[in-house]
């Protein structure tokens, strides 16, 4: 795992969480720069996703602990924030349930929060993964029927399905097909506490209505009493489609404004 940091060190800090077999660039390519006059920006490239290593990811709750020991060490603890884009939902929850470090904001991108039983959770990574690996190897499906039907949904969605596309990162030959299962089954089995209740800690959700009511009712189940911001878009579509108003809120949540 490495961590890239960009701004004053002196600065607040809010750390960047990617989504489920993304890279950290394209995730946060977009707005770090626009982060970072304000605040010290730390973004995570998990184990088995990042080029300038030869490691696979291991569990959600091994590299929870990685994360948490790096923040220790570099920011004594303690940080304003914490941004997960989807997946990175995940470990926001998971930091903040563990209390091994304090941040003041923990806020979650359209996460679904989708939990299941090792053999459901076995069942799905087998069906999927064929599918999606592909995608993350060579920046295309294999079946050119889902080559095609992608196609589809760009002339269909507009802006949102290529900027969503671009989110993962392109080609990554480097990435192992070991990596994407290990992460995807994982953060299945990996439970999330119910009524998560920190003092001096705040949990903020960007809920993407289009993704459906049933979100809704796991924030809530989740999260003691989480300020969940209604936009009326799809899955991650504020960050992917208009960056300068995710930065917005971001910044707005930081400063106690929203």
């Amino acid at each position: 795992m490495k961590v890239y940091s960009f701004g004053a060190e002196n600065a607040p800090v809010i750390l960047l969480l990617p989504g489920t077999c993304c890279h950290w660039k394209g995730n946060f390519g977009r707005v770090i720069p626009l982060l970072s006059d304000r605040y010290r920006v730390l973004c995570v490239s998990y184990d088995g996703f990042d080029e300038t290593e030869h490691t696979e990811f291991p569990t959600m709750l091994e590299e929870t602990e990685k994360i948490e020991s790096y923040i220790q060490k570099h920011c004594g603890g303690h940080i304003r924030a914490s941004y997960g884009c989807s997946l990175g939902g995940s470990f926001v929850g998971l930091l903040a349930a563990r209390q091994n470090i304090h941040m003041d904001y923990g806020i979650l991108g359209s996460s679904d929060l989708d939990q299941a039983s090792p053999f459901a959770a076995k069942l799905q990574t087998n069906l999927l993964l064929p599918l999606i690996y592909p995608v993350i190897r060579d920046g295309r499906f294999k079946s050119r029927l889902l080559q095609k039907r992608l196609t589809q949904r760009k002339s269909e969605m507009g802006d949102y399905v290529q900027a969503f596309m671009e989110m993962l990162g392109g080609a990554r030959p480097y990435v192992t097909v070991q990596s994407c299962k290990n992460q995807f089954y994982s953060d299945l089995v990996t439970p999330l506490p119910d009524k998560i209740n920190v003092p001096g800690t705040e949990i903020h959700i960007f809920y993407a209505l289009k993704m459906g009511e049933k979100y809704r009712e796991r924030y809530e189940r989740h999260f003691a009493n989480p300020a969940i911001h209604e936009q009326d878009l799809q899955h991650e579509e504020l960050l992917a489609c208009y960056p300068e108003r995710w930065v917005q809120w971001v910044k707005d949540i930081m400063e106690g404004k929203r």
